[in-house]
């Protein structure tokens, strides 16, 4: 079976920084792209950041500049460093892995990022 755990969520000062973490295991996704999403409160669940099994990456305008998404194949685990938050980036972060077919069919449990102003 497939697991992917979030963590490094957590309460920060907006201007602020925490990175957090995915690992994956029950497969290796070390040829497959990982992303980041995110859910706010009555929010739908929107695309953070991409990285592909070769190290593209792809991010939404909003955090260009400021978020950086990374992968360790050897941990098969992949991170988003996120730097200069906003109370705006506040909302449930989740991992996801095993793209096919227009979905992500592998998602972690999510972990809350809660920024102040």
């Amino acid at each position: 079976q497939v697991q992917l755990v979030e963590s490094g969520g957590g309460l920060v000062q907006a201007g602020g920084s925490l990175r957090l973490s995915c690992a994956a295991s029950g497969r290796s996704f070390s040829d497959d792209a990982m992303g980041w999403f995110r859910q706010a409160p009555g929010k739908e669940r929107e695309l953070v950041a991409i990285i592909t099994s070769g190290g593209s990456t792809v991010y939404r305008d909003s955090v260009k500049g400021r978020f950086t998404i990374s992968r360790d194949n050897a941990k098969n685990t992949v991170y988003l460093r996120m730097n200069s938050l906003k109370p705006e980036d506040t909302a449930v972060y989740y991992c996801a892995a095993g793209y096919s077919n227009g979905n992500y069919h592998y998602w972690g449990q999510g972990t809350q990022v809660t920024v102040s102003s």
